[in-house]
């Protein structure tokens, strides 16, 4: 069955005339007609009807454009059935569903500037994130600058087939609305499939049938989580909804508390001792685990050896185990807001990886011979042993670096005299404060020649809650970065950068060495030209062809520092900045401003940096692994997971911000218009950082257009603009929990006029 005949609407047969009619017009309405159905053919009166043509002048001006695009080879005739049919030839694509609203959807895929659209109808049930064939279909006046328009023709593969969401139940049956604003079909459950499943429960539910012309996904529910609106019920909620695992299975939680704890003396025998050499960690203060160490020895030659001892997580997890299989398969760990969910068993997150104060442990480090401008003499990698003297939260570290003196610290974990020193007459709080001091000068000498070579100063505003023993969020507060966190920060970039170069530079031949690098492309130069044209209008000039792109960067941002444009114009710009991903070929990483970059520092938590501590000891014991596909393959796999963590945690944090301003609603509160959308403005309030919509539906002003390139929203009849960076006062409106979403409203502006949705005029055309 054709397109059309499927919807007939497609071809705007009840469309009235506007006026004479054109023959360039008539062509172009025709051609998009036999495109569009390029796979049959149609007579002349198929066409005359379709058309609905009925003057007799226009029906001979018809006949003749019909001649006329048969001689330029527009369409074929078929002299023996009288029919005309298009010469278009479709092209068919692939690519992932993103379904944005229920209206349509993009097809996420490469070769176009501009991910093409799929209406709702014509999506053959693909759901969010499934991947598809697809087919490009003829649009009418469509400019370079717009999308084109796709059909999905078969699904080669569906993302997912479990789903998390809220159960309604009715008489026979019930439905459950999926968490996801990305799932926008209910699914439908018999009552014998719904597990006892309650009213207002969130379930995990399985697909079992989806078929074309089925309105909504046949399921069963495979789990109750609970009620809706608990704290452990919803963060196990988000979980589910992005496809992640809460627990280990028993079977690899046994297999984790099998291994030994304890360190034997032919192991110890094949490591660099950096036992007696002062070792120290510097963490948040509600940290579990901590996955690396900073040790600190002057030299005789008045250089610094400072070594940088990373948890020796393959050392426990080893290949084709349980623990290997689950620890790739998770391929990062999760942070909520109210907890992490680990990568590997605690036995080893909490227990043997971490390098907790007072205990041996084994590691995987980076030492350099560092003079004192920071710059590196000599470098070694290799497996060590430490000791840990002391555990700092960086607030305890940052304290010594302010009040240069070790003295009246309220210690999150009070540090024991070490026995190395006991009998040595040493004063481990002073060499302790010297040795921080120090390696804050080191740090701000490797911070400053970064920044020197083209490092973007980026630095976000990021939040955290404290909560009740519910997991009640009482107060929001902004995370404070300080030169504690900045230190600690530069020597693992130190020793990441370096591992990467090494591997590098490995008896390097025509082709790279296989390796495991974090890269970070150069920005789109499309997306900075926009960039730079919005940042004109405040009075800043970027040049985005720069040759020094970089440069051009870090002057606006530090031009735009205290100044009331500063959140909008940082965040518009990391918009306009590659994503970093995990790749076998090393391309540099431009926000570092690194030649080659790996991450090496993090193995208790991210599966790439095991991935890059196998590969570096493979070059350390000259057997390099040289398997390159499977390799990139696996690094494919960290960066997709490592992008459901994110939103995970962004769904989380979204979580929270409803539940807190949930009290709150009919309070006024200061904001800043944070982005603009067709349906309306979204606002940041400054103090909580909460996001919120003000939907131009509920503006009575005027009626409201969106300006997307310039990111504003105008007023048809005032001429009144919002625009992204606007100073706002908002009220709380309403609050929608199941969605994570917080409705705002200007005070002035708080009717709701059902009259003020702003409409499109849709253009009356013929077919």
């Amino acid at each position: 069955m054709s397109r059309d005949k499927k919807n007939k609407s497609k071809h705007s047969k009840n469309s009235p005339k506007n006026g004479p009619l054109k023959m360039s017009d008539l062509m172009r309405d025709l051609q998009h007609f036999l495109d569009s159905n390029n796979d049959e053919q149609f007579t002349k009166a198929q066409i005359v009807k379709f058309g609905k043509f009925s003057d007799t002048k226009e029906i001979s001006m018809l006949f003749s454009a019909l001649d006329t695009m048969v001689k330029n080879n527009k369409l074929m005739y078929n002299e023996a059935e009288k029919t005309y049919q298009s010469t278009f030839k479709p092209q068919i694509i692939e690519g992932i569903i993103d379904h944005v609203n229920p209206r349509f959807a993009y097809l996420v895929c490469e070769g176009f500037d501009k991910d093409p659209i799929i209406e709702n109808r014509h999506l053959n049930t693909a759901l969010d994130g499934d991947r598809v064939r697809a087919m490009i279909v003829p649009s009418k006046n469509v400019r370079e600058d717009e999308r084109q328009t796709a059909e999905v023709l078969d699904i080669i593969s569906r993302r997912r087939e479990e789903f998390v969401g809220r159960v309604q139940k009715h008489a026979r049956v019930c439905f459950v609305i999926a968490d996801s604003k990305k799932i926008h079909e209910d699914f439908l459950v018999e009552l014998e499939d719904a597990m006892d499943a309650n009213e207002g429960d969130k379930v995990v539910v399985k697909i079992i049938k989806f078929e074309p012309g089925m309105k909504n996904p046949k399921a069963i529910i495979t789990k109750v989580l609970g009620k809706s609106g608990e704290n452990n019920v919803e963060m196990h909620a988000i979980m589910a909804e992005y496809g992640l695992p809460m627990e280990f299975e028993k079977n690899i939680d046994d297999e984790a508390n099998q291994i030994s704890d304890n360190i034997t003396d032919n192991e110890i025998k094949k490591r660099r001792d950096f036992r007696n050499i002062l070792t120290f960690t510097i963490d948040p203060a509600d940290a579990k685990d901590f996955d690396d160490a900073i040790s600190f020895l002057v030299l005789e030659n008045g250089n610094y050896e400072i070594g940088v001892h990373i948890a020796d997580v393959t050392h426990y997890v080893l290949p084709k185990t349980m623990l290997e299989r689950e620890a790739q398969k998770r391929a990062t760990s999760v942070y909520l807001v109210d907890r992490c969910v680990p990568m590997l068993p605690e036995k080893l997150s909490n227990g043997l990886c971490s390098l907790r104060p007072n205990e041996e442990k084994l590691t995987f480090s980076a030492v350099f011979e560092l003079d004192n401008n920071a710059k590196i003499i000599k470098e070694w990698f290799g497996k060590t042993i430490i000791y840990s003297d002391m555990r700092f939260a960086y607030e305890e570290a940052q304290e010594i670096i302010e009040n240069k003196t070790f003295a009246d610290i309220n210690f999150v974990s009070k540090p024991v005299m070490s026995s190395k020193y006991l009998d040595k007459n040493i004063d481990l709080e002073k060499v302790v404060t010297q040795a921080i001091l120090k390696l804050n000068d080191l740090h701000l000498n490797l911070r400053k020649e970064r920044f020197a070579k083209g490092a973007i100063n980026f630095e976000t505003v990021e939040v955290k809650f404290v909560l009740d023993e519910q997991g009640k969020p009482l107060k929001v507060v902004p995370k404070v970065r300080k030169a504690a966190h900045m230190l600690i920060e530069e020597f693992m970039l130190l020793a990441n950068k370096r591992v990467a170069q090494f591997c590098y530079d490995y008896k390097k031949g025509k082709e790279q060495n296989v390796m495991v690098y974090r890269t970070h492309d150069q920005p789109d130069v499309e997306k900075l030209r926009t960039f730079s044209v919005f940042a004109k209008r405040f009075g800043y000039n970027l040049e985005p062809e720069s040759n020094n792109i970089s440069k051009e960067l870090n002057k606006l941002m530090d031009d735009i520092v205290g100044k009331p444009e500063q959140n909008m114009l940082e965040s518009i710009a990391i918009r306009s900045m590659a994503k970093a991903k995990y790749t076998t070929i090393s391309m540099g990483h431009f926000g570092l401003a690194f030649d080659h970059y790996s991450h090496f520092t993090s193995p208790i938590r991210r599966y790439p940096d095991m991935m890059c501590h196998r590969l570096l000891e493979s070059y350390l014991i000259d057997k390099p692994i040289s398997e390159r596909a499977l390799v990139e393959e696996q690094c494919k796999h960290s960066s997709e997971m490592e992008k459901l963590a994110a939103e995970a945690e962004r769904a989380s944090i979204k979580y929270k911000q409803a539940e807190y301003m949930a009290s709150m609603i009919g309070q006024d509160f200061e904001g800043i218009v944070s982005g603009v959308t067709e349906w309306g403005v979204f606002v940041e309030i400054t103090s909580t950082k909460c996001e919120g919509l003000v939907r131009y539906a509920d503006m009575s002003d005027d009626h409201y257009d969106l300006d997307a390139g310039n990111y504003r929203a105008i007023g048809r009849n005032t001429g009144n603009i919002i625009q992204f960076g606007d100073k706002k006062l908002v009220r709380v409106k309403a609050v929608d929990m199941e969605k994570r979403t917080i409705d705002l409203q200007l005070p002035k502006n708080n009717t709701n006029d059902d009259d003020l949705i702003i409409r499109s005029n849709k253009s009356k055309k013929r077919f």
